[in-house]
């Protein structure tokens, strides 16, 4: 610390906690945030997640429901996966007119037309297989066919954007995946519609319980020749130059607390960015455990970490937390 400005004063304005609220950097607000919502067909009682105390797989019938609460509590996004009925080798429930995300997507656009939809882009949910995309075997070595999946990727962001999403956000890695979707939107009149990128998606063991929640577990293998290395950290840099160049309009980094540092390098060398922090399921549950056993206190844990987030660089933050931290701060 600078002998200009000594710690005795930092002291006295911590004195007061007025005083703290007035000098803090950073704030949260209900408008950072964003809610993930696992949909699925169907009607009677939503499903308990058991692996996210406090989650659910919400049925069509229950969405307008779930929708009217979310805005009452002025939310002012939610990001959608669905589960399909039926799953195949290519995932086409993801590019069907009729696909589960599209009638979500649909019935809330009726209920809450202001609502901003954040729309899911990939087939890791549709797959029978479990894989972002379609499979190739080379002399059995099965892997994702990159070129083959950009065409699926294009038919699925046309399908959601056709149903009323307002933000695409590729997550499945595939190269290239930001310029197909931006030119598949732009030659069907969706020039107007943005793109947030999955851009810094790490192969995290951070995800478990969201295979769980949305039924998309690999059925053999994993998805490490397209998620990125937890060890890499210039190769984000590198992710986020070519999306930018593609077409992105916002960068995600995922998961959130282990991955700090690259929001915060990305906010550095992408001044101006809209970038997003993704608070992953693994993070939610640790800490939902955690508060469960009285070892930490939730809300304490949990508001900690947003502004950890924000002081990084966050714009937006996913988590599963969100209505709770809405509760919070009506508070």
């Amino acid at each position: 610390m600078s002998a200009s400005y000594p710690t005795t004063r930092l002291r006295r304005l911590r004195h007061n906690k007025n005083v703290r609220q007035l000098i803090r950097e950073h704030h949260i607000s209900v408008n950072d945030l964003i809610y993930p919502l696992f949909i699925k067909h169907g009607t009677g009682a939503n499903t308990p997640i058991s692996s996210m105390p406090g989650q659910m797989q919400i049925t069509l019938e229950n969405l307008p429901q779930e929708i009217n609460e979310i805005v009452a509590l002025k939310i002012g996004a939610v990001l959608l996966f669905g589960l399909p009925e039926t799953k195949d080798a290519t995932g086409s429930d993801a590019y069907n007119h009729q696909g589960i995300v599209q009638q979500a997507i649909k019935i809330i656009k009726a209920t809450a037309p202001d609502l901003l939809v954040i729309s899911d882009i990939c087939c890791c949910e549709y797959t029978d297989h479990g894989h972002c995309g379609i499979i190739d075997d080379h002399t059995g070595c099965m892997d994702v066919n990159n070129d083959q999946t950009l065409k699926l990727l294009q038919q699925q962001a046309i399908a959601h954007a056709q149903a009323g999403a307002d933000i695409l956000a590729p997550s499945g890695m595939m190269d290239g995946m930001v310029h197909a979707i931006r030119s598949a939107l732009d030659a069907n009149d969706f020039q107007h519609l943005p793109i947030l990128s999955y851009t810094a998606k790490y192969a995290s063991h951070f995800y478990g319980p969201f295979r769980e929640a949305a039924g998309g577990s690999p059925g053999f293998g994993d998805r490490r020749s397209h998620q990125m290395d937890y060890a890499n950290g210039d190769e984000a840099l590198r992710e986020a130059e070519l999306d930018l160049q593609e077409g992105a309009d916002m960068l995600m980094v995922k998961p959130g607390l282990a991955y700090l540092d690259i929001l915060l390098r990305l906010k550095q060398n992408f001044p101006g960015v809209p970038l997003c922090s993704y608070q992953v399921s693994g993070e939610y549950s640790m800490i939902k455990a955690a508060s469960a056993q009285g070892w930490v206190d939730e809300k304490s844990v949990v508001l900690e970490t947003l502004h950890a987030f924000k002081r990084a660089g966050a714009t937006m933050i996913i988590t599963y937390f969100a209505k709770d931290i809405a509760r919070w701060l009506k508070q």
